[in-house]
């Protein structure tokens, strides 16, 4: 964040109060300082992103008052789950299973701050935000091997695209109700697809693969992943439907996932032309997975920050 942000929250350790008023009160150019910072996150032994890792789109919006603070305005506010005067901020992060750490981060202006309005050369929706942010990740020498990002983002056809004309290949979640295949009684959604699939039991599993996650705390849990279709999309398409559910029959609402990617399935077709390594639905569900905890984190810090 740019400087001069007050930050109202009383801080009871002087170490904090000092950080606070360097925040609030400095003159300091951000984005020099954020360049700093992950070059040096780039260079540092434990924390040099590999491949492996996964860069993590995200906007978070915190309630503000008032009508006087740059990029406020009445909007769609996650955090507190409803719509409500405020700032949102579109944000990357580096993740793998050990650890994370933000990237970039650009607050969006809603429309009203601009003299033509959404038709003003200078405005910029999140989804053109989020993808700019992707591929500076990508020119910063960042190395991931996917996008990953939930369904706000994975639902947009424009920024599916986006992505892949940067040639930045994506895991990213949809709605169940993404029903853009037909029309009334005939729309076809993610869950019809899950549906449409074959299972019996874990001993007899059809078109699911039993796969295992690992959380942070070291358990495990067995969960399933299948190809589906969906309109276009299917296991050799261009887009591939991924779902990942704890229970096959039931498709629980907390805990099944509806997934679009780009990466290509081994053994498929567009394994061999494709510039990015083949994911099977092990490495899918593992990359989506590693997108969820980083919010909590992330909530703490600003909570200790105001």
């Amino acid at each position: 964040m740019p400087g001069r942000h007050r930050a109202h929250r009383r801080c009871p350790h002087a170490s904090v109060q000092r950080l606070k008023f360097f925040l609030s009160e400095s003159t300091w150019d951000h984005e020099q300082v954020n360049a700093r910072r992950v070059a040096l996150l780039l260079a540092g032994s434990v924390t040099t992103p590999h491949s492996g890792g996964v860069l993590v789109i995200d906007d978070s919006g915190d309630r503000k008052d008032g009508k006087a603070t740059a990029h406020i305005g009445r909007q769609w506010l996650g955090r507190l789950g409803k719509t409500d005067n405020g700032i949102v901020t579109v944000t990357t992060c580096w993740a793998d299973e050990n650890l994370y750490y933000p990237l970039h981060a650009v607050p969006y202006t809603p429309a009203h701050h601009f003299p033509k309005g959404r038709c003003d050369p200078s405005f910029r929706t999140k989804l053109q935000i989020a993808a700019e942010l992707a591929r500076t990740a990508k020119a910063t020498g960042i190395a991931f091997r996917a996008v990953a990002a939930d369904c706000a983002y994975g639902d947009q056809d424009s920024f599916r695209s986006q992505l892949a004309a940067a040639g930045l290949p994506f895991v990213m979640a949809l709605k169940p109700c993404h029903g853009t295949w037909a029309y009334g009684k005939d729309a076809y959604t993610p869950t019809d697809a899950a549906r449409a699939l074959t299972w019996t039991d874990p001993l007899h599993p059809g078109d699911w693969t039993a796969v295992e996650r690992t959380f942070r705390d070291g358990h495990t849990e067995t969960w399933w992943a299948a190809d589906a279709r969906l309109g276009w999309w299917g296991p050799d398409g261009n887009v591939r439907l991924v779902v990942a559910t704890t229970n096959p029959t039931t498709l629980p609402a907390q805990s099944t996932w509806y997934l679009a990617t780009d990466l290509p399935r081994p053994g498929g077709p567009r394994e061999a032309d494709s510039p990015e390594p083949a994911a099977d639905l092990h490495e899918v569900v593992r990359i989506y997975g590693i997108r969820h905890w980083i919010e909590q984190s992330y909530k703490q810090v600003k909570d200790e920050l105001g």
